[in-house]
């Protein structure tokens, strides 16, 4: 059996172009390589730093984040906030020539990212090698990055195993649409297969959507028993460097996984967000608030859904 590692590139995204060959390219640019029986997939979130959005399905996407920063800007910290939320523990953290080793060193202090492992650049590659696949057991559920039509084929979804497996001609529903789903064919790294395991990446045929009904962020699984909630109580924890205030009905987007969502604060106290449309999202899962229009501080706060 195959196995699949995923990376998310962020810093300087252009050194995953070293790693493997490009395919999908949106806001999110993917490239994968295999060698004997793994095939490692790097996500960049190319879209970001300009839209802030990209740069959480990236992490999100990925087992293992590599780090490779050439400043220390503002959007640096903001990747660093990232990580740290979405409590990506493990990763290699490089830089180039021009970073204050002892400057990131105190940006980094209390986070995730103090954990990493700490490579020159022209070691990176070998780093890479080291990272073992993390299969996740359990009921099937892939999560979609990527959908359109193929002419002759019909719909294709892009998307990664998050748990269990799938195999050709697997009835699933999508959610949040309720949609049954038939699986005609399954490709990995462009080579077809009768299944995939978690956390592979996948192309999927299917049968029972067109791909203006699906959206990034959906998901793909046995049943029903992904909740779809319209509202949702977070154990919430502010972000220190936001120091704007959370009023009731305030707007603002809400990552969950690779959705993003609109949603407005219909309680501060406890904290509790109604979305626009609905939101697949379970207990525990974390959900990152955001202000994607903010010039300064982006990401407001974080919690774990109670």
């Amino acid at each position: 059996m195959v196995k699949s590692i995923n990376f998310a590139v962020l810093g300087e995204q252009t050194i995953a172009s070293d790693f493997g060959k490009k395919g999908t390219a949106t806001d999110l640019t993917l490239y994968d390589k295999k060698e004997s029986d793994v095939i490692r997939t790097w996500v960049a979130p190319n879209g970001f730093p300009d839209k802030i959005q990209p740069l959480f399905q990236a992490i999100n996407l990925a087992e293992y984040p590599i780090v490779y920063l050439g400043s220390l800007d503002k959007f640096a910290g903001e990747q660093m906030v990232a990580l740290d939320v979405l409590q990506k523990k493990e990763g290699i953290l490089s830089h180039t020539y021009e970073v204050d080793e002892s400057r990131l060193n105190t940006m980094i202090k209390g986070t995730v990212l103090e954990q990493y492992r700490k490579v020159e650049s022209q070691k990176i590659k070998e780093e890479i090698l080291k990272f073992q696949p993390l299969q996740t057991d359990g009921k099937t559920k892939i999560v979609i990055d990527h959908c359109f039509d193929v002419k002759g084929v019909g719909t294709v979804i892009l998307g990664k195993v998050t748990s269990g497996k799938i195999k050709q001609y697997d009835n699933l529903k999508l959610l949040p649409a309720g949609l049954d789903i038939m699986v005609k064919s399954i490709q990995m790294h462009d080579e077809p297969v009768e299944e995939a395991t978690s956390p592979a990446r996948v192309g999927l045929s299917i049968k029972g959507a067109k791909p203006e009904e699906i959206s990034r962020g959906d998901i793909l699984c046995e049943d029903d028993s992904m909740p779809v909630k319209s509202e949702i109580e977070l154990d919430f924890k502010k972000n220190p460097f936001y120091k704007g205030d959370v009023t009731e009905n305030q707007m603002c987007m809400v990552n969950i996984g690779l959705q993003i969502k609109a949603a407005k604060f219909s309680s501060v106290n406890p904290l509790k967000l109604s979305f626009e449309k609905p939101a697949v999202c379970d207990k525990s899962d974390t959900c990152v608030i955001l202000k994607p229009e903010s010039t300064s501080i982006r990401i407001l706060g974080s919690g774990k859904i109670i």
